[in-house]
């Protein structure tokens, strides 16, 4: 069966022109919400596909956890590294740098449902506590949440260079043993030299 792109005549794997907009706002949109970028570029299908994983993923890690998964702190007894993940998928990590700004000027916690939602552990007792109601589910949320700022980064870059395009091996190898039994002709050469003269003038 002959190949589509040969039968045609187009490139199949060729890069597509996309339409970035201003690339600027499209990373700053793509990280206060993750697919808002690719929603505003006009590549909705795809806007929607990243906003479904990534928040299920965020969402579903934070509830494993109690909601206490996401939380901001940054003093000698804890640097919470892992919510430096977190927080690349934007606003809906965002609640916990409020949170810890209650708990560090010693006002409590804004709570929901009775829960305090994204409010670090006032000491070492209460995070003991967190680990043992939740047991390994806490580790698994902490992973998960993290996971899903971690994909909302490559996202964002996405929204603000465009997609990558890669030819796969078995196309290039195709290519190679295409251009070994059919190799360019003399016309081909001398266009192909004409277009390299013309394009060192212009420069």
């Amino acid at each position: 069966m002959a190949d589509q792109s040969s039968t045609t005549g187009e490139d199949r794997f060729a890069p597509v022109q996309v339409d970035l907009k201003n690339p600027e706002l499209a990373f700053l949109l793509a990280w206060l919400l993750p697919g808002a970028g690719h929603i505003y570029q006009g590549r909705t299908g795809k806007g929607i596909l990243f906003m479904v994983c990534i928040l299920f993923t965020f969402f579903v890690g934070l509830s494993m956890g109690g909601g206490r998964v996401v939380y901001a702190r940054w003093d000698i007894s804890e640097k919470r590294l892992p919510y430096l993940c977190q927080i690349g998928v934007g606003l809906p990590a965002a609640p916990a740098l409020y949170q810890a700004y209650r708990v560090k000027n010693r006002e409590p916690a804004l709570q929901l449902f009775g829960v305090p939602l994204m409010a670090p552990p006032i000491n070492d007792h209460e995070l003991g506590q967190l680990h043992r109601e939740y047991g390994f589910r806490f580790e698994m949320g902490t992973l998960y949440t993290m996971i899903a700022g971690l994909l909302n980064v490559l996202v964002i870059f996405d929204a603000y260079a465009g997609p990558v395009f890669v030819i796969p091996e078995k196309e290039k190898r195709r290519r190679q043993r295409d251009n070994k039994e059919d190799p360019p002709t003399s016309e081909d050469e001398t266009a192909s030299d004409t277009t390299e003269a013309t394009t060192t003038a212009d420069s």
